[in-house]
């Protein structure tokens, strides 16, 4: 049986205003709008308004690098890193990534942490990455938010595991809603599959 470990991973929204994510991702308010925005680092409120949406993953890694014990960038900065060191490939307004490889290539030796690109990886494996002290980003549906009956896709969004239980995973997610799916949101095991492609990165301090 799994036993339950959480660890004390820090929160960072993909979007500077957290309490804001439902009428970003309604569309009800723009990014742009975003009061915050200029907390993100962006130069533009076009720049950042471009960025959030598609910065689970510059989110995951500034929660992962908060943890263990590094700097926090701001994360148009570390977009833009990222986009140098290939693990986002930008052709006008449309983007690929996030590209594990060299993603863990450059975790790896820009903060001398362990970084690991799993293609395929278990929820036993995300399970004991938990219990090594480890956090493992994993793709996942986006509607995981809201644990919705029929997402169109796994995959597709990257959420923070942080801990784990005998009957959940628990995560940061974020693009979760405020008091509801943002910050230690606890993902049923009997949910998870309908949601998770079965890949990610783990990330953790070297050994």
């Amino acid at each position: 049986m799994t036993v339950a470990t959480t660890h004390n991973v820090p929160y960072f929204s993909q979007w500077e205003s957290a309490a804001l994510v439902p009428e970003f991702v309604s569309g009800t308010a723009s990014a742009a709008a975003d009061p915050l925005w200029e907390s993100s680092g962006a130069e533009t409120a076009e720049e950042y308004a471009f960025w959030a949406p598609r910065m689970c993953g510059m989110a995951c890694l500034r929660m992962a690098l908060g943890y263990f014990g590094q700097p926090v960038p701001a994360s148009v900065p570390l977009v833009r890193e990222a986009l140098a060191a290939g693990a986002y490939v930008r052709d006008g307004d449309q983007v690929q990534g996030l590209i594990y490889a060299p993603f863990a290539a450059w975790v790896a030796s820009q903060w001398g942490l362990f970084a690991e690109a799993r293609p395929e990886l278990s929820v036993e494996e995300v399970d004991a990455e938990i219990s090594r002290g480890r956090l493992v980003l994993m793709s996942v549906h986006k509607t995981i938010r809201t644990l919705d009956p029929r997402p169109a896709q796994r995959g597709g969004h990257l959420v923070l595991a942080v801990g784990s239980g005998p009957d959940h995973i628990t995560v940061h997610n974020p693009s979760g809603f405020p008091e509801k799916s943002q910050q230690f949101h606890q993902i049923p095991r009997v949910d998870l599959a309908r949601f998770f492609a079965g890949r990610g990165v783990v990330l953790g301090h070297t050994q």
